[in-house]
């Protein structure tokens, strides 16, 4: 697959392939299946195996390209607010929901949701303690709190946090944030080179950075259009489970399918509402535009 083995880690010359054939041998080797020495980085590979310690109702849901998870917000502490948003994410069908970096609020979302929790910040010093609370995985990112007060993350920064964070947990499973203010094509590249530190899920962002300037439909795609071409270049780049995320709604989660990615995050569309009636009937929505991205590419 040419096109979507072009790129290798730096310094590397192991390319990587996106292909259906190549995805489904990926897949068989998180249910266990020998590892084709040769064909996969041992970075990869390595990957694998600790992806297959995620609970099985999500590994299946990376598995079909139907993964959802809400998320909470890197930067919100508030405990009343990541209730009600937990609990919605479990009414409405949610796979994931990932809460800032505090054991408490582990301990919270996953009692009122029942789902797997994913922990997020930008300080790997911060993800042992959540993880000993009870969190099934740990992610990098998204960076979008931090840019209106000027902090800005390059690729170098995200690789440094990358590798720490896998010192830190070498066998815990990880999710990247590329930032969004690099290039498509040094996205790829960090991309490739994220997997090779140890990420195990690449996801892309992309809403603060998007200026719709249409009404409905229209201006909800024009809002996607940075992570959904993210996704779609990532996604032909590494042979990683690629999550799609900032900026999404119900509109444009079936075309992050169809861009390549194994699921969707979606923020502001559910943890914005107050209203806990309307967080479900978002998330469901959600769920429903999900499953007809699935079935449509079958």
């Amino acid at each position: 697959d040419t096109a979507s083995s072009r790129l290798a880690p730096s310094g590397s010359t192991v390319g990587r392939c996106s292909s259906q054939r190549c995805r489904r041998r990926w897949w068989r080797l998180q249910r266990g299946a020998k590892c084709c020495v040769g064909e996969w980085p041992h970075s990869v590979c390595t990957g694998m195996s600790r992806l297959a310690q995620l609970p099985a109702s999500l590994r299946l849901a990376l598995e079909e390209r139907r993964a959802l998870k809400v998320i909470a917000g890197l930067t919100n502490f508030d405990a009343a607010s990541v209730e009600r948003i937990s609990r919605a994410a479990g009414m409405g069908g949610a796979d994931l929901i990932d809460v800032a970096c505090d054991p408490a609020l582990v301990q919270l979302a996953s009692e009122v949701s029942g789902l797997p929790i994913c922990v997020s910040a930008v300080d790997p010093e911060l993800f042992p303690a959540a993880m000993a609370a009870g969190a099934a995985m740990v992610e990098i990112g998204n960076y979008d709190a931090f840019y209106p007060l000027g902090r800005i993350f390059d690729a170098e920064d995200v690789l440094a946090i990358t590798r720490r964070t896998r010192e830190l947990l070498p066998e815990v499973v990880l999710s990247v944030t590329v930032p969004h203010v690099l290039p498509l094509d040094q996205q790829e590249q960090l991309a490739a080179d994220l997997v090779a530190a140890g990420a195990d899920i690449i996801q892309t962002e992309g809403g603060t950075s998007a200026k719709p300037f249409s009404a409905g439909s229209l201006g909800l795609i024009e809002k996607a259009a940075p992570t959904l071409a993210a996704a779609h270049s990532i996604s032909r780049a590494v042979s990683v489970p690629v999550l799609c995320a900032s900026g999404l709604s119900s509109v444009t989660v079936p075309m992050a399918i169809a861009a390549g990615a194994a699921g969707v995050g979606v923020g502001s569309a559910v943890n914005k509402l107050n209203d806990q009636l309307a967080m479900v009937a978002v998330v469901r929505g959600l769920r429903e535009a999900l499953g007809g991205a699935v079935n449509a590419a079958v």
